[in-house]
């Protein structure tokens, strides 16, 4: 009896399987390792029967496993992405990638399409709901662990979309104009800490040209910076259909793409064979691409026995549990005028309730685009307030009488709103809505709005008409549920802002100027990134402008004081040193509740511009009415480097530095100096 070839032995080493598997492969068959099974199975890849390769699957996400590419199944909705970063709450990342990844594990798919690491550039951007944060240090803080949890369910996660993708409008022809620093300070720092500490096992390039070349031939970005600066080893795939443009096979080959996905526009076998007999790319560099491919395959479990692979779950309880527990953490209380919130129950007789948003169900089919995730149940606003209401407050739409009014307002996943392939028109609420809330705040002694969206909103023709904003994101399929826990007081709100919000679209770094070669792209849709690394938080503290509310506020339903600071030691010296801030906090309030204490960094001697402060540490503590505890915070050294265009290369300077200790960005409660020596 023959022996199973040594690719098939699971108690062999992954790269020997590969290297096995790899010599075992015609030509032919190599070619069709890198590309998909074609039309009608645009998430899938080629099988090689003769080997006993199955097919590789994939789905999307990043709000769980999306309906359309898991074969039409339902499953566990969680928060939008921006939802679970107004947590800052590392370990529940960690809690979601593991429930995702078993999710996906159930429906038979082996990478998870997931998370999205672009930065929020312009809040127009119709997929922000899908990306962390304006801060490369938040983002990359928060997806380490949940690309870490993913993969500990043997599920691929795929970092997306390499790089720069910052907008809808134009793109898959438009180019981010972005200089050296820029690029990598803000645009590529997450993705490079998440190679580096999460090891990703894909990466997705991005539909957008960057400095005038499409993202999957991009040798700079993939080759150059992604494979050998970073030493990235799993496989690269487009983005769908993002290889239309590309001019030729050998440019995507020859800069790092492994993967052309969800068909053979530069991939398929005749040109692969063309441009291989005519010297245009070697053998050593195709052999690299496929046994990228195979690696993950082999990371997966493709060859193994089901029996030693994780079990898959989907649609479990504690899933959905998990999807409004982190609902619940991640809402903002942005507003709460005269102490509104939480709503006393046992003493409200009547609320009125308003707005569109208020039945909406958000998990539709392709809803919001790839991200559209199908749940076997969503719980409305409506619903889940009814729920915690029945039998002790009567609800009435337009009750002038009702003790509370609570609005309903935001955005969708349609025209105009929170979108795949399209940009929002404005910043504000339609007309509609502004009139509503404005009527409903007239005609009410109390008034309290709740936005559903996944973006920044201006507030500046409403705000002071109502007494509390509470910012719910786009909850997952059980939001009703953690909506009604947080303004009823069940849960204590404790989420921070990932993102600034402006007062006036002008106020943003890619609007400042008006100029459309900033936003959205001059005539030949270039796109200049002419602010540099002033994104976000950076922009409004150099220019000195007033944001509505700055990056990482966020209300309690009590109160913190902080107290003393003391650092661990008064110096470090290497980019792999930490550095302990050890703050007390105390909870002065009635209530138990959560802070998230943020350290910010300030260069004091810096030979190069840089921002007045940047986030270079957090941590969040859970404290008891009364109660006291000594967080600490690390900072690392690394975080403290800049990217030095000179050298190429990241670079931390000698000098003082000042740690600023705060609840946001634009809220410090002390402040204690260091050096980097």
């Amino acid at each position: 009896m023959t022996a199973d070839p040594t690719y098939l032995d699971e108690e062999t080493e992954i790269e020997n399987r590969v290297s096995d598997l790899l010599s075992r492969l015609s030509l032919k068959e190599k070619f069709k390792l890198l590309t998909s099974l074609g039309r009608h199975r645009l998430y899938t890849t080629k099988p090689i029967k003769r080997l006993k390769i199955p097919s590789f699957k994939m789905t999307d996400g990043p709000l769980g496993v999306a309906m359309h590419s898991s074969g039409f199944k339902k499953n566990t909705r969680f928060p939008a992405t921006v939802a679970l970063a107004a947590t800052w709450n590392r370990n529940l990342m960690g809690e979601i990638g593991s429930t995702m990844g078993r999710e996906v594990r159930a429906v038979g798919r082996h990478i998870l399409l997931a998370p999205g690491l672009n930065i929020a550039r312009t809040p127009l951007n119709g997929r922000t709901f899908e990306y962390f944060s304006e801060d490369p240090y938040l983002t990359k803080e928060l997806a380490i662990p949940l690309v870490k949890g993913v993969q500990n369910q043997r599920i691929a996660a795929c970092l997306k979309h390499y790089a720069a993708n910052n907008q809808e409008i134009d793109r898959m022809t438009s180019s981010s104009e972005v200089d050296e620093r820029t690029l990598n300070e803000i645009y590529l720092r997450a993705f490079r800490a998440t190679v580096k500490e999460a090891d990703p096992w894909s990466i997705m390039t991005c539909y957008n040209m960057v400095n005038g070349v499409y993202g999957c031939e991009n040798k700079y970005l993939l080759q150059e910076t992604l494979m050998d600066k970073w030493g990235f080893d799993g496989l690269v795939m487009t983005d769908w259909l993002a290889s239309r443009k590309v001019k030729t096979t050998e440019g995507c080959i020859n800069a790092g793409l492994t993967l052309e996905m969800p068909w053979s526009y530069r991939y398929n076998i005749k040109a692969l064979r063309k441009a291989y007999e005519s010297g245009e790319f070697t053998e050593e560099t195709l052999d690299d691409r496929v046994r990228r491919n195979l690696r993950v395959m082999m990371l997966t479990g493709l060859f193994d026995n089901p029996e030693v692979l994780p079990k898959g779950t989907r649609n479990a309880p504690e899933h959905q549990n998990l999807a409004r527990c982190v609902a619940e953490e991640g809402m903002v209380l942005l507003k709460n005028e005269g102490n509104i919130l939480p709503l006393d129950i046992d003493n409200l007789k009547r609320i009125s309730l308003h707005g569109p948003n208020l039945r909406k169900k958000f998990g539709k089919l392709l809803s919001g685009g790839s991200s559209g995730v199908s749940p076997p149940y969503e719980v409305t606003p409506l619903e889940g307030i009814a729920e915690r209401c029945r039998g002790k407050v009567k609800l009435f739409p337009g009750d002038s009488l009702a003790d509370v009014a609570i609005v309903f307002a935001g955005l969708n996943h349609g025209r105009g709103g929170d979108s795949e392939s399209m940009d929002r028109i404005s910043l504000h609420l339609d007309d509609k809505q502004v009139s509503k809330i404005k009527e409903v705040a007239r005609n009410h002694q109390q008034t309290v709005v709740c936005i559903i969206a996944g973006s920044p909103i201006a507030m500046d023709e409403w705000i002071d008409d109502v007494e509390a904003v509470m910012m719910c994101w786009y909850g997952g399929m059980k939001a009703g549920n953690a909506i009604a826990n947080v303004l009823f007081g069940d849960v204590n709100p404790s989420g921070k802002l990932p993102l600034t919000f402006p007062r006036r679209l002008e106020d943003s770094p890619a609007h400042s100027t008006g100029d459309p070669r900033n936003y959205p792209g001059d005539d030949e849709k270039r796109v200049y990134y002419e602010e540099g690394i002033y994104v976000g938080y950076r922009w409004f503290d150099k220019k000195e402008i007033d944001p509505l509310f700055p990056f990482g506020y966020g209300q309690s339903y009590t109160q913190f004081e902080f107290g003393n600071i003391q650092l661990n030691r008064q110096s470090i010296g290497k980019p792999e040193d930490e550095l302990l801030v050890e703050v007390e906090v105390t909870n002065i309030g009635a209530r138990a509740g959560s802070e998230v204490v943020q350290v910010y960094a300030k260069d004091v001697d810096a030979s190069v511009d840089r921002p007045p402060q940047e986030l270079v540490g957090f941590e969040k503590v859970g404290l008891g009415p009364g109660e006291t505890k000594t967080v600490a915070v690390t900072v690392k050294g690394e975080d403290l480097g800049f990217y030095d265009v000179s050298k190429h290369e990241w670079t931390i300077e000698a000098g003082e530095f000042k740690l600023f200790v705060g609840s946001s960005s634009r809220d410090f409660h002390g402040d204690v100096d260091f050096s980097y020596l």
